[in-house]
């Protein structure tokens, strides 16, 4: 073999190698890019804190298990497990808690649940379950699911608890596989609105329940703008005189189809998707503007309105209500604000904020519903209010029960040592109305005396009066100079 075939062989394995040393470094390239995909792949796939399914990679697993039922029959069932105050949770203990709590719950669901489980999360308080065959296989596993996820979680000293809500649905016996995530969405929200805790099998009623909701809280948004919100007004009366000294703003939603809607309706649905403000609002405006009439034919009567928490939150609630009390004439003191008891103690800078406002604004503040909350003599010294409201679950069993005549007694006892006006709501007997009289009640209200009844109504009552003597009005709400006989 000559030279040049030497230097030739001698360049050809040079080249081989050349080749297989890239080819390796291509192969572990691609290698190391395989592990990186299938890596992120997984991440994409798991929830970061629990490791279960997330919610894309948990909507395909019941895109699968639906095929699976489609093809061979049989069914599936979902459960959504909602852990009820979580945020709370980890508002009050911090993310590393609330990550712990997050991942022992995840634990103890899988221990419970078994492998042939698909475990997921769709929020940061919301597990879901997959499980094959029907909703009482769902219902079995929610009865053991109940007390092994109300356990404590401890971690750095810290030690919190909370009860869960399981929405349960099937497919195909609730509905297509679409809808099967909502259906258990609609279950868990009605459990929750009878208070939470334990498991609910989804219903058909709930859809429609659900679709009546949303079609109520849509004609609610637009009640005020089309004129169908009006006032009604239930007077207050002297336990000694039995006379009307005030009267309170009650709102009345006259419905097009529906007729009168209740207030125990439309209030909470109100409530619960953010219209308190503009219907607060509106009720303000309104009650300011009929005090301004009634005062145009000499009644200077006292008007008192419902202000809700949300309301309390306002940064210009008492700006807003002394524009109005000045734009109709109407004094500060005339306007009672009425905040539930349960309100009135929550002890947040905004709340504290509106009472000092009030205040100084000088209006006439009462806490309503009294004796439904948690006051104590303390609390209470700190607010400006000026009344208290005896709730009439106390006054209806006033009769019969002598439980209820000694919570009313002390309440009213308790109102003098603060120098504080009583009033009793719910009075519908005499025999109701002569107790809380001889108790030392300093005014009533209910259907004993009156039915709430129209701004009009109210006024051509006042001006009925037979020779001008207020027979059944107080002559200081007729006075020209006013007398203010209520704050004796």
């Amino acid at each position: 073999m000559d030279a040049w075939q030497m230097l030739s062989l001698a360049l050809v394995a040079v080249l081989v190698w050349l080749y297989w040393r890239e080819r390796s470094k291509r192969l572990r390239a691609t290698s190391d890019r395989d592990r990186a995909m299938l890596a992120m792949a997984q991440l994409k796939t798991t929830d970061e804190t629990t490791g279960l399914l997330c919610p894309e990679a948990f909507d395909k697993a019941l895109d699968q298990a639906a095929q699976r039922v489609d093809h061979s029959g049989g069914s599936f069932t979902v459960l959504r497990i909602s852990m009820d105050n979580f945020g709370l949770i980890q508002d009050g203990f911090g993310e590393e808690f609330g990550h712990h709590f997050l991942t022992t719950t995840a634990q103890r669901l899988q221990a419970l649940a078994g492998r042939e489980a698909s475990l997921g999360m769709l929020s940061n308080q919301d597990f879901v379950a997959l499980l094959s065959g029907g909703a009482t296989v769902g219902a079995l596993l929610a009865e053991r699911l109940q007390p092994v996820l109300g356990q404590p979680i401890e971690s750095g000293g810290n030690k919190a608890h909370t009860h869960c809500s399981i929405g349960i649905a099937s497919y195909p016996d609730h509905g297509a596989r679409a809808r099967i995530l909502g259906c258990t969405e609609l279950a868990m929200r009605s459990l929750r609105h009878s208070g939470g805790g334990g498991y609910c099998v989804y219903d058909p009623k709930m859809a429609v329940q659900a679709r009546e909701e949303a079609m109520l809280v849509n004609e609610l948004r637009q009640a005020a703008g089309a004129g169908q919100f009006e006032l009604y007004y239930q007077p207050k009366i002297d336990a000694s005189s039995l006379q009307v000294t005030a009267a309170e703003a009650l709102l009345r939603w006259h419905h097009p189809t529906r007729g009168l809607v209740s207030p125990t309706i439309f209030i909470p649905l109100a409530e619960k998707y953010g219209l308190m403000g503009e219907i607060g609002n509106w009720v303000i405006a309104q009650a300011c503007q009929t005090a301004g009439e009634w005062l145009k034919v000499g009644l200077r009567m006292r008007v008192a309105v419902n202000i809700s928490g949300y309301q309390m939150r306002q940064d210009d609630l008492v700006e807003n209500i002394e524009q109005l009390l000045q734009r109709h004439g109407v004094q500060a003191d005339r306007f009672t604000c009425e905040i539930t008891e349960t309100v009135a103690m929550e002890d947040t800078q905004a709340t504290k904020r509106a009472f000092e406002k009030m205040q100084r604004a000088g209006l006439h503040v009462s806490i309503d519903d009294f004796g439904t909350g948690y006051s104590s003599l303390g609390s209470l010294r700190k607010l400006p209010a000026a009344e208290l409201k005896i709730d009439r679950a106390f006054v209806a069993d006033l009769e019969e029960s002598e439980e209820a005549r000694s919570i009313a007694k002390s309440i009213i006892d308790m109102a003098r040592a603060l120098h504080m006006r009583v009033i009793a709501e719910g009075v519908e007997t005499t025999g109701q109305s002569n107790i809380l009289a001889a108790m030392g009640c300093d005014e009533m209200q209910g259907f004993l005396f009156s039915m709430p009844i129209t701004a009009s109504e109210l006024q051509q009552l006042a001006q009925q009066r037979p020779g001008g003597d207020g027979a059944g009005f107080r002559n200081s709400l007729f006075a020209s100079d006013f007398v203010r006989a209520l704050d004796r």
